[in-house]
């Protein structure tokens, strides 16, 4: 029949309108910012980097490999390493950066800095209210800002954030396990000495020759 599609999808559309007043399921619309909906943890908008501990400075899993840097496509990270080097968190000294700045008008939210960062020190943020006045300073988010605790990760990764926790617990397990003392190898035994020729005999002394004394033989 002419227009049936066009029927059909006006009933659907009323179904759904009258039926939002009697059923709590069909009710998609939220009082925001009252009232908030539940984060996806599949979804991502912004990265963050993910510090452990208590304080972001000396818990920062970041080491500045730079290579977040360099795979970034719109270029939007810059990284300035430290001199010196601090414990990471397996224990190991390691680089950290000074200053890690990401311009998020730039960020494309790609994901690429997450999987090529082999510390796990980056992470995406699901938060999107990220909206301000000034797009040059506000925009250009400093180390201070992108750091966050793993707790916070946890909150909104929780699947990710375990799994990552239980790899870097058995990295700290084997980092501080005892080294077995390493076994010298057995010597071989040495080869038995070959006899020694026989000694060829020696040849008999001469007898002593008389002596002769001073004066004149006697008649």
């Amino acid at each position: 029949m002419l227009g049936n599609g066009l029927v059909k999808g006006l009933a659907e559309t009323a179904r759904n309108f009258f039926g939002s007043y009697v059923e709590k399921d069909r009710l998609t619309t939220i009082q925001f910012p009252e009232e908030r909906a539940p984060r996806i943890e599949a979804s991502r908008n912004f990265p963050f980097l993910v510090y452990d501990g208590v304080d972001p400075q000396a818990g920062l899993r970041c080491v500045s490999c730079l290579i977040c840097e360099k795979e970034c496509p719109p270029k939007c990270i810059f990284i300035e390493k430290s001199t010196d080097k601090k414990p990471d968190a397996v224990g190991k000294p390691q680089f950290y950066p000074t200053h890690f700045n990401i311009d998020v008008s730039v960020c494309m939210s790609c994901q690429i800095c997450v999987e090529v960062c082999p510390f796990d020190a980056i992470k995406m943020d699901s938060d999107f209210e990220a909206s301000a006045t000034s797009r040059f300073s506000d925009l250009l988010w400093t180390k201070k800002r992108l750091a966050k605790s793993n707790e916070y990760y946890h909150q909104i990764h929780p699947t990710e954030a375990a799994a990552v926790d239980a790899e870097l617990a058995a990295a700290r397990a084997k980092a501080a396990a005892p080294k077995p003392a390493a076994t010298s190898a057995p010597s071989a035994p040495s080869a038995p000495s070959a006899p020694s020729a026989p000694s060829a005999p020696s040849a008999p002394s001469a007898p002593p020759a008389p002596s002769v004394t001073g004066g004149a033989p006697e008649k």
